[in-house]
């Protein structure tokens, strides 16, 4: 299965190009170029490190007021500083309870949300489990995005066109999504597994 994901895939089999004239070497304000975001509202978690941080300030020139959910606001604040148009919100993707607060607090706001980036993640980390059992890189990088999905879905609606990406990696190339055992109750925990089976997750919920 693996193997044949992966030929399958860079044969043309799945993937296409888009032709939109986009390179290895295209930058963000290359893409946003002549795009008026006034009025949009995004989140976008993991809005303060990498990918996340160069799209939240891609974002915001652009004109789009932002939310950041954020493990560490000390750690966000900082990274965002200079950064205007950004609201910051504690948030942790492995604890539903948070996640239900920020969801709460979002749509109590009455505000349409017209960009849902999944972008946070974690990897290359030890077996850990969050409080209901569920290994650490799948609570984090899909079930804890699934949940915020589902929590925002009406103010997602309210935008009436919205767009929910979710960020995946090669990573999923390493492993399918086991049905069977995700959370590595029966078999040997090796984290890239569990990495790459969490980027499938989020591969198949973007489907």
């Amino acid at each position: 299965m693996e193997n044949v994901i992966i030929a399958d895939n860079y044969n043309g089999a799945l993937q296409r190009p888009l032709h939109n004239g986009n390179t290895a070497t295209t930058t963000t304000t290359d893409v946003i170029k002549g795009i008026d975001l006034t009025s949009k509202v995004a989140v976008v978690t993991g809005g303060y490190a990498g990918i996340g941080l160069e799209t939240v300030k891609t974002l915001t020139r652009a004109g789009a007021t932002v939310w950041v959910p954020a493990r560490d606001i000390d750690k966000a604040a900082k990274n965002l500083e200079g950064v205007t148009g950004v609201t910051l919100k504690p948030l942790d993707l492995m604890d539903p309870a948070s996640i239900d607060r920020f969801a709460e607090e979002f749509l109590a706001t009455g505000s349409p949300l017209h960009l849902l980036i999944n972008n946070a993640g974690i990897m290359w980390v030890p077996l850990r489990r969050d409080a209901r059992g569920f290994e650490s890189q799948l609570s984090t990088n899909h079930l804890g995005h699934f949940r915020l999905t589902a929590r925002l879905w009406p103010a997602l609606k309210a935008a009436e066109g919205a767009r929910v990406v979710a960020v995946s990696s090669y990573g999923h190339h390493i492993a399918p999504f086991d049905f069977e055992d995700p959370n590595f109750e029966q078999r040997e925990y090796q984290t890239l597994l569990g990495y790459g089976q969490a980027k499938t997750a989020n591969n198949l919920f973007a489907v």
